[in-house]
């Protein structure tokens, strides 16, 4: 990795840019994929599924038998593992639900909200490099909390047309209604869209690749919500003098093995960390079985050497991590002046590795900055909120004069004289 040692503020900003690819090319195929998908339906997914998957596909919608031999492929251990992951995400997202009180705001006026779940939601899973049915509880589980009627997963199978037997066993687990065989933006679209095989959901989460999330993006501006625009991931680690520099090196690396386009940074202001850290990426790295792709994020990864805590905590709220982990002295100092992070791990023994799969925090997470903005998936994310109000007949008349007031000057009479026929009404 790269190390860049006290570099003036007026270039963090070119320090701390994702990578990225041309955004014409980018929104030209993902618009003409979405157009295909919108006007033939299943014929266009099975097609591109061939086309990116390797696959031909007579049906989209995962088979019962297909779901019965999955579950005789999956070992106990990593069944119990993933059972023990999914208590721990329940346990978290179900403290999420509150109570919503009623509220007299002014004497016989009385407002309140009900929390009622999105009916229909779709989930999409990446593939490709690696199995993520940890991505399958992070999303499904909340989404069951919640209430959701209907939950519908799309995943791509690999070129001998299967999912992987996890992705399937942690589906099941969770709750999920109907699995399809589909990746990419064919995904998105069959969700968004509605195809002769997949529903029409309402709300679409889930990670993916610059391509996915464009698909996302295009969709989510009149088709239908999304959860964030959560691309390639990334991490930042702060650490100081006392932070372990194997500990430091895995963490980075466990975010490079991601994918070729993930990103991992470390700040320190300690040169002699900068330098371990360094020399411990190059031996953990030599041994890891993703090693080509690790080194390819690496590419575009970096080690900045800052002078002051300050200007760390000014670059890290400017970067907006999706993971930050703060493997320093004072960590709960510094995590408190921490205003732009996805999700954040406190201390020497918090790999990011936890939230991803087990803690219980989700690890659906705002990325590219759109931290700055956005949440990470959480309860309420599967919720929509309505609201109620009930005013009697004192209370229109408390409260009619300034609602009155307001409408007339705004010029609305129409709003006025509703208001006005209720307080003389005998």
């Amino acid at each position: 990795m790269q190390i860049i040692k006290y570099p003036p503020q007026s270039e963090w900003k070119e320090l701390i840019r994702r990578p990225s690819m041309d955004d014409a090319r980018l929104s030209d195929v993902v618009s003409g994929i979405l157009d295909d998908v919108r006007q033939k339906g299943d014929e266009a997914v099975k097609m591109y599924e061939s086309k990116f998957d390797k696959v031909n596909l007579e049906r989209l919608l995962l088979p019962e038998a297909e779901k019965a031999e999955a579950d005789t492929l999956v070992s106990k251990e990593l069944k119990q593992a993933i059972l023990q992951a999914k208590a721990n995400i329940e346990k978290f997202h179900a403290a999420q639900k509150q109570d919503l009180p009623k509220v007299e705001t002014s004497p016989g006026v009385v407002c309140w909200q009900k929390a009622d779940a999105i009916e229909k939601v779709g989930l999409y899973v990446p593939g490709g490099t690696a199995p993520l049915f940890s991505t399958v509880l992070m999303l499904a589980v909340p989404a069951k909390i919640a209430g959701c009627r209907e939950i519908v997963l799309c995943t791509p199978p690999g070129k001998d047309g299967k999912i992987h037997p996890a992705v399937i066993f942690a589906a099941e687990a969770a709750g999920v209604d109907k699995i399809f065989k589909i990746g990419g933006v064919q995904a998105i679209g069959a969700m968004a869209y509605g195809t002769e095989s997949v529903p029409k959901v309402y709300k679409i989460f889930g990670p993916g690749n610059q391509y996915v999330t464009a698909a996302k993006q295009t969709v989510g501006l009149k088709e239908v919500a999304i959860d964030m625009p959560a691309g390639p991931s990334e991490v930042e680690v702060i650490a100081d003098e006392t932070a372990y520099p194997a500990f430091v090196a895995s963490d980075l690396l466990s975010q490079a093995e991601h994918g070729a386009d993930s990103q991992a940074i470390l700040i320190t202001t300690s040169e002699a960390l900068a330098a371990s850290v360094s020399r411990e990426v190059a031996g953990q790295l030599n041994a890891l079985p993703r090693k080509a792709l690790a080194e390819k994020s690496l590419a575009h990864s970096r080690i900045i050497v800052l002078r002051t805590r300050e200007e760390i905590i000014e670059l890290t709220n400017m970067y907006a991590p999706e993971h930050l982990i703060i493997e320093t002295k004072d960590y709960e100092e510094i995590a408190s002046r921490i205003t732009n992070a996805g999700s954040v791990f406190l201390g020497h023994y918090t790999p990011e590795s936890a939230g991803d799969y087990a803690s219980g925090t989700n690890h659906t997470l705002p990325t590219n900055g759109y931290a700055r903005m956005y949440s990470g998936v959480n309860l309420d994310s599967f919720m929509k909120k309505i609201t109620f109000q009930e005013i009697s007949r004192d209370g229109i008349r408390n409260l009619g004069t300034t609602i009155r007031i307001l409408a007339e000057n705004e010029q609305l009479t129409a709003h006025g004289n509703a208001v006005s026929l209720r307080m003389f009404h005998p």
